[in-house]
């Protein structure tokens, strides 16, 4: 049985093997839709922008290697969105059905829940994406519904699928 990874806050020393997994996830998938991996420098640039705001990004670790990553960040940039992040979840190819991305998910809404932010958004990169649409609703995302034909890679129209959970008191307070 493999023991479950730990999960803790990511740190620059973690940019190289976030920046790995990230590049795979852009060459081989379609969970996002940049066409050409972000260099190591953009990464930290990314993860910086994040982590200076106050919003959890966190690694996967097993045997002191980073097996997967997740981060919560602004939905949208208007105020009146404050309370609502947009997750994004990457696991490494070899580390697939384990069990990480579960693990990953449960931290980072324990997280963004404790941080006080009260709705998360998932934006999930073609409809075909049957893993990750099935760990969402595990995690109690609802589907919300389905951009169709939105984004153009590896020669096909893609979708997005659009899921939503609340945190914390959800919108039933005021924040």
């Amino acid at each position: 049985m493999v023991p479950p990874p730990i999960i803790r806050p990511a740190a620059p020393a973690d940019i190289p093997a976030i920046t790995a997994i990230y590049a795979h996830a852009v060459t081989h998938g379609t969970a996002t839709f940049e066409i050409e991996p972000p260099d190591e420098q953009e990464m930290a640039n990314r993860f910086r922008a994040l982590a200076e705001k106050g919003f959890p990004y966190l690694v996967a670790e097993r045997d002191r290697a980073v097996q997967g990553y997740a981060y919560a960040g602004p939905y949208r940039a208007r105020v009146a969105y404050h309370y609502t992040l947009e997750n994004s979840i990457y696991v490494a190819p070899d580390c697939h059905r384990q069990g990480i991305g579960r693990v990953l998910m449960e931290q980072l809404l324990s997280e963004a829940g404790a941080r006080g932010f009260r709705q998360m958004v998932a934006v999930i990169g073609d409809s075909a994406q049957v893993a990750s649409i099935a760990l969402h609703r595990v995690a109690g995302f609802q589907m919300v519904g389905t951009f169709a034909a939105v984004g153009f890679k590896f020669g096909r129209w893609l979708d997005t699928v659009m899921m939503q959970r609340s945190l914390g008191d959800g919108a039933a307070t005021p924040p």
